[in-house]
């Protein structure tokens, strides 16, 4: 009787602590994923301040060409 309650808490540990470890891995891969996302999407934004100032540059010449023309 006592070897049954053993193997039974036994089970349930391993379970638990199995349990416990699969959702750990599971949440470091999805913050790995987001992690991912973020960088990708400072990148962007990164990439589009340096083209807005680019396309401002951009205008302000074609602005000035216009009015010399003048």
């Amino acid at each position: 009787m006592e070897t049954d309650a053993i193997f039974s808490f036994l089970g349930s540990a391993l379970g638990c602590v199995a349990g416990i470890l699969t959702s750990q891995r599971l949440t470091v891969y999805r913050i790995q994923q987001l992690e991912e996302k973020v960088n990708k999407h400072n990148n962007l934004v990164e990439r589009m301040t340096v083209n807005e100032m680019k396309i401002k540059n951009i205008e302000e010449k074609v602005k000035c060409e216009v009015c010399s023309r003048d």
